[in-house]
């Protein structure tokens, strides 16, 4: 099982930081990431606990379940199903208010499920990919919430 962990600050508020990330739609602003839904709502909030996303990456397919919503500050999931086939035992976003905006730490604990090369193919092939497409949401959110505002022409 590897621990995967991805960090960036982002030029933006909290709130905003915490809401744009949560709303998994806003992943395809990647180009790691093709297609996110919402499949369930959660209880208290879209995207809150017990809510279910379907995700289609260039990695592969995900379907999560939401475990913990405490806005603005962490959300956690979990992976239930996923093709290739995985074994995830921890997904975890933390936000924090620093100097320069929010900083975000996007955490998974994964590894793929194939007996004898699973922990192998992790390490050398699915860690270099979860942490690229991790980075690449991180960088879209960022471009997406740090832009200048759009002027218009009188």
């Amino acid at each position: 099982m590897e621990t995967m962990t991805v960090e960036r600050v982002i030029d933006a508020p909290i709130d905003d930081v915490f809401t744009w990330l949560t709303t998994t739609t806003n992943y395809t602003a990647s180009p790691l990431v093709l297609r996110c839904r919402l499949t369930r709502r959660g209880t208290d909030a879209p995207y809150g606990a017990g809510a279910v996303r379907s995700h289609l990456w260039l990695i592969g397919w995900l379907r999560e379940r939401i475990t913990h919503y405490d806005a603005p500050y962490a959300t956690e999931y979990v992976v239930e199903r996923s093709l290739p086939p995985s074994r995830h035992e921890l997904g975890r976003m933390t936000f924090s208010e620093v100097d320069g905006g929010t900083r975000v730490c996007w955490t998974t604990r994964a590894e793929m499920r194939m007996p004898l090369l699973g922990a192998f193919l992790t390490r050398v092939l699915v860690r270099p990919m979860i942490t690229r497409s991790f980075g690449s949401i991180l960088d879209a959110a960022n471009d997406a919430l740090s832009a200048p505002p759009s002027r218009t022409r009188a």
